[in-house]
């Protein structure tokens, strides 16, 4: 009985299921419209929306309470909806305070939507991937037309009506190989000071358990991935500590210092967000959103009853229990704690496929990882050391330390 209160209970909400705009290539959520193919219309109803924000609040244990809004493209959905999400907010929420913050890949952005989201301090993260160059490669329409420049005018909007915003992007084959025109262009041209950035790892479609493991086109691999993490902390160690803020290398230094880090993926155990769909059913993660990793449906069983079912707490274990013995030996295991499941189907003796949660695979960016944390361990062990001497990190910007 004590689990569910020890720590905030999180469930990322797709109001619009898998639906979007655009159509870019290594999209790992576009496919899940085929799990209702049924409809056609994949919108979450009114009788939806009010059971999960009622269940939402009442599952919580903490004064605060965040509602994190996902997509598919979120703005696909008219402001009217969120509007009313926001009256059953203040309806059930009992006068606690309530959070907003919404994902979107911000080419929908209109000066209502950037006054409503400025009014009611709702945090935005938008989807881009670096320069133009960048962007576009991967990053289109449905109809195959490049999307940066309505992004970038989404971003303008934004910050015209000084909406707060963080950038989410993915390093994919391309843009890995630049670094530092990738890191330079959110710190330089954007401004931006929250950067959060994801590897894209993905199976060729097709291929069973026992096959020979390859991935597709887009996918970084673990060569370029850890000299991508190298050359972007470095540029970061010397100039941006306490300036801006890498969620991926502050991530790092929390399991340097033995403290929950800020991302699931190199958490010790899964299962802190669940995700819904439109419909009102809940996923274990949103990286798991497949008929084997339903919790069930909110209008059967409340959000706090599937978040805390027994199924849920399996996956949540699963992490740590199936673990790949190279991880189980590794050096760096507290700082990546194995990495995220979905990216362990790589035996790295046979260079074969496993099941993500078998315990047979290892992440498929381990050699990258471990480059990383070797070439980033002396500046981390120092970044330790101030803050545990009540001082700031940022105090290794002026150290002079040799790395390995």
């Amino acid at each position: 009985m004590i689990l569910p209160f020890s720590r905030p209970l999180y469930v990322m909400v797709k109001p619009i299921g898998a639906h979007c705009n655009l159509a870019c290539r290594y999209c790992y959520y576009l496919d899940k419209k085929g799990l209702y193919p049924e409809q056609k219309q994949h919108q979450m109803s009114d009788e939806t929306l009010e059971q999960f924000i009622k269940q939402y609040i009442e599952a919580q244990t903490t004064p605060q309470i965040l509602f994190t809004w996902h997509g598919g493209e979120t703005f696909m959905r008219p402001l009217s909806f969120y509007q009313k999400a926001m009256q059953l907010q203040q309806r059930y929420g009992a006068g606690r305070q309530i959070d907003n913050c919404i994902q979107t890949n911000g080419t929908l952005v209109t000066p209502e939507w950037a006054k409503f989201l400025h009014d009611n301090r709702w945090l935005v993260g938008v989807s881009i991937d670096g320069p133009q160059e960048f962007h576009d490669e991967y990053r289109r329409t449905r109809d195959g037309r490049p999307s940066w420049a309505k992004v970038m005018h989404g971003i303008d909007m934004l910050n015209k009506y000084q909406v707060e915003w963080n950038a989410m992007a993915v390093v994919n084959d391309y843009n890995a190989d630049y670094p530092l025109d990738f890191y330079r262009f959110f710190r330089d041209e954007l401004g931006c000071r929250f950067l959060q950035f994801t590897p894209i790892v993905e199976t060729k479609p097709g291929l069973m358990e026992g096959d020979t493991y390859e991935s597709t086109d887009e996918s970084v691999s673990a060569e370029q991935w850890g000299n991508f993490l190298c050359e972007v902390f470095d540029e970061w160690v010397k100039k941006d500590v306490g300036e801006m803020f890498v969620q991926l290398f502050d991530a790092t230094l929390a399991n340097w210092m033995g403290v929950m880090p800020g991302v699931c993926s190199m958490a010790k155990d899964c299962g802190h967000a669940g995700v819904m769909e439109w419909n009102g059913d809940v996923y274990s993660c949103d990286h798991f959103v497949f008929p084997e990793y339903k919790l069930g449906n909110i209008s059967q069983n409340t959000i706090y009853e599937l978040m805390n079912s027994g199924k849920q707490m399996e996956f949540s274990k699963a992490k740590a229990m199936m673990m790949a013995q190279q991880c189980q030996e590794c050096e760096w295991l507290f700082a990546c704690n194995g990495e995220c499941p979905k990216n362990r189907v790589l035996d790295h003796v046979t260079r074969k496929l496993v099941h993500p949660l078998s315990g047979g695979g290892a992440c498929v960016l381990c050699e990258g990882y471990r480059r990383f944390f070797s070439h980033a361990a002396p500046y981390m062990d120092f970044m330790k050391q101030e803050l545990l001497a009540g001082r700031e990190a940022r105090g290794v910007m002026k150290k002079e330390i040799l790395t390995k």
